[in-house]
């Protein structure tokens, strides 16, 4: 959800109910616009430092350079559900935007968006994506209609400062749920500050809940034939539920705040008002670039993976190109996603240019993400950008040295945001009502997205 939600994910890493959109897109001009030039918008993250739009825009004088019969227009965008939503039905995304895994299959199935399925087969990097994350953007027929900026899997996110102002020690992160609770009662009582928040709002209550309840050895749904089966009421998600429950009213460590969407909650932890929250694990680079997190601060760590079955879900970012977007524009359009997204990641003088475009607008080089490539083009990249590499990364060692060997689960595979906007009901109940009862809460909720799944 995102680190769009990054990246990230952002973002990681996703989340709308999309059902009844219809297909739409910008009106900017293709083949036959002004001076015969081609004309698309692109995106970028609403909220950019000065430094990064104006690196932003030097990219695109590049772009512009190399292609010089494409113009490109900077629109700014952040992704969240409901304003996505919005924005497709209302036909007021750029050309070129970016969406989480999760709304990939779905927006292709319901063709929202354009197939670029021929351009991208022209890319000289087409056989090289790792499977289990191009995926995400291919049909049925296993054509890829959008190509994969970024993935991730879900990551605990620590205060240092708060670690230590509390008497804990930031070198030796939690490893077990219960040491997350003991943490996060700690910092409550010794700093005044949340030891643990969640998001619940926008959808991401719900991806919240879904990264717990896996860790804990549940699945929101499973397959039955052809069909999906709700499984939200499931062992892991009642004790996920029972935790935050715990923590909430009889340690009273999860502050005041139970509206965070995943905006609001990265703010809230780069002020320094938040111990620990579970996001993707590349976020660092939006806490840097958006809520200008102190880098000294900054703790990341695996999630703990507790009962049968646990895995950690993980998730990404998508390209898309508007479904509005004629055959020149299709065109330029791939042409900017391989500049922009995809250069970096698959080419030495991309992906320096893209270090040095970073260091140039102060943001992070070097965030640890899991690979969009095949493992061997990723320990080029790495090697290509070894001496740009400025992030903390022995703060972030306790991530590194384990995630890639943690099982990555895929979020639930079928109408996968209309299932977390179900459940962000239930996970703002737990937090404003004492009284409330996972076990029936998740019941309730489990009939609501079996309706979901049935009209998907």
């Amino acid at each position: 959800m995102m680190s769009i939600r990054s990246t990230a994910a952002l973002a990681f890493a996703g989340i709308a109910g999309l059902g009844l959109l219809s297909a739409c897109g910008s009106d900017s001009e293709g083949e036959e616009g002004a001076g015969g030039k081609v004309s698309i918008t692109v995106a970028s993250d609403a909220g950019l430092t000065p430094e990064a739009i104006r690196s932003f825009d030097q990219q695109i004088a590049s772009f512009e350079k190399k292609y010089p019969n494409v113009d490109v227009k900077r629109e700014e965008y952040t992704w969240t559900g409901p304003t996505f939503a919005t924005k497709l039905a209302g036909g007021t995304l750029p050309d070129v935007f970016t969406i989480p895994f999760t709304d990939g299959r779905t927006l292709i199935a319901r063709r929202q968006v354009a197939d670029i399925s021929e351009q991208v087969a022209e890319l000289p990097y087409a056989t090289k994506f790792n499977p289990n994350v191009v995926s995400a953007g291919q049909s049925e027929d296993g054509k890829t209609q959008m190509l994969p900026t970024a993935a991730y899997g879900q990551a605990l996110h620590y205060n240092r400062a708060l670690f230590e102002e509390a008497g804990l020690d930031p070198d030796q992160p939690p490893t077990s749920w219960a040491e997350i609770r003991s943490a996060a009662k700690q910092i409550a009582d010794r700093t005044g500050q949340a030891g643990y928040a969640v998001m619940t709002k926008g959808n991401t209550g719900g991806w919240i809940l879904s990264t717990e309840a896996y860790a804990m050895g549940g699945r929101m749904s499973q397959a039955d034939g052809d069909k999906q089966q709700a499984t939200v009421d499931n062992p892991g998600a009642v004790q996920a539920l029972e935790l935050i429950r715990a923590m909430r009213w009889e340690d009273n460590s999860m502050g005041s705040n139970f509206g965070y969407d995943w905006n609001a909650i990265n703010q809230a932890f780069a002020a320094g008002k938040i111990g620990m929250y579970i996001t993707g694990g590349a976020t660092y680079d939006n806490l840097v670039a958006q809520n200008a997190i102190k880098p000294a601060d900054y703790g990341l760590t695996v999630l703990p993976l507790e009962g049968t079955d646990a895995g950690v879900l993980g998730g990404g970012t998508l390209a898309a190109v508007s479904v509005k977007a004629d055959e020149a524009q299709k065109k330029a359009a791939v042409q900017w996603i391989d500049f922009f997204y995809m250069q970096k990641l698959i080419t030495e003088e991309g992906a320096q240019r893209d270090a040095e475009n970073r260091q140039a607008e102060k943001q992070p080089v070097g965030t640890p993400q899991l690979p969009v490539f095949d493992q061997a083009t990723e320990q080029e990249r790495q090697g290509w950008i070894a001496d740009y590499v400025d992030v903390p990364l022995e703060q972030m060692k306790h991530y590194t040295d384990a995630a890639f060997s943690q099982p990555l689960v895929p979020e639930p595979p079928v109408a996968t945001q209309d299932l977390y906007a179900a459940l962000d009901p239930v996970v703002q109940k737990i937090l404003t009502d004492q009284d409330a009862n996972a076990g029936e809460l998740l019941n309730q909720a489990d009939a609501k997205v079996q309706t979901i799944l049935d009209r998907s």
